[in-house]
């Protein structure tokens, strides 16, 4: 049982901060678990030309590989607090890193290095869960944004018919009210896939 205990606390901090060999594993593998709903995510942004993009966790860079592969001359930057993941990302896009079409950061969601105003779309996706203070996260996020900027943010809240209630009521008492909080405009929750059997969903936010 305490061998057990252990191997599931590794798990843990890995996802949400993958290190090392399996760190890097992990990555690969959410690369393939999350396809669907990454996808789903670009095609939500409805991104025009020219965007200022920003993802927070960006993991090892496959969301940012497809938005920098798309028709426009959009600026990428993706931020990660595991720096095997970013090295991950790097690599996978190392042109357009070398080209200076991306940018890849180090740090934290609640302390973002980045000036005000700077994004016109901020997205995450699967990384909310492990933001450590939600309301500073949005802070953050409203701050960086330009006015008529978007966010949005792809999480799961349930898994083969069953709802998660937790994550139900973090969406319905502390995202929503947040971005309401903060003038957010046209905020919505998006149905999003089923993927390996998780349902998808997706708030959405529109800097006032």
């Amino acid at each position: 049982m305490k061998v057990k205990t252990t191997f599931q606390r590794i798990m843990d901090t890995q996802y949400s901060r993958p290190t090392g060999i399996l760190g890097w594993m992990i990555g690969e593998k959410m690369i393939r678990q999350h396809k669907p709903e990454s996808l789903w995510t670009i095609e939500n942004l409805k991104l025009q030309e020219n965007e200022q993009i920003l993802e927070i966790g960006c993991g090892a860079g496959f969301a940012l590989k497809q938005i920098a592969s798309m028709k426009g001359t959009h600026t990428l930057t993706g931020l990660d607090l595991s720096e095997t993941l970013l090295l991950s990302a790097a690599l996978r896009n190392k042109k357009d890193v070398r080209q200076k079409r991306m940018k890849l950061v180090h740090g934290r969601v609640e302390e973002m290095p980045f000036p005000n105003e700077k994004f016109t779309a901020v997205f995450s996706i699967h990384s909310v869960y492990f933001w450590e203070d939600l309301y500073r996260s949005f802070k953050e996020i409203h701050r960086v944004l330009t006015p008529g900027g978007t966010v949005l943010i792809t999480l799961c809240d349930g898994k083969d018919g069953e709802d998660w209630d937790s994550i139900k009521k973090m969406i319905r008492s502390e995202l929503l009210p947040i971005m309401e909080e903060m003038t957010f405009k046209d905020i919505s929750v998006l149905e999003g896939p089923v993927s390996r059997g998780y349902h998808t969903v997706g708030v959405f936010g529109v800097k006032s």
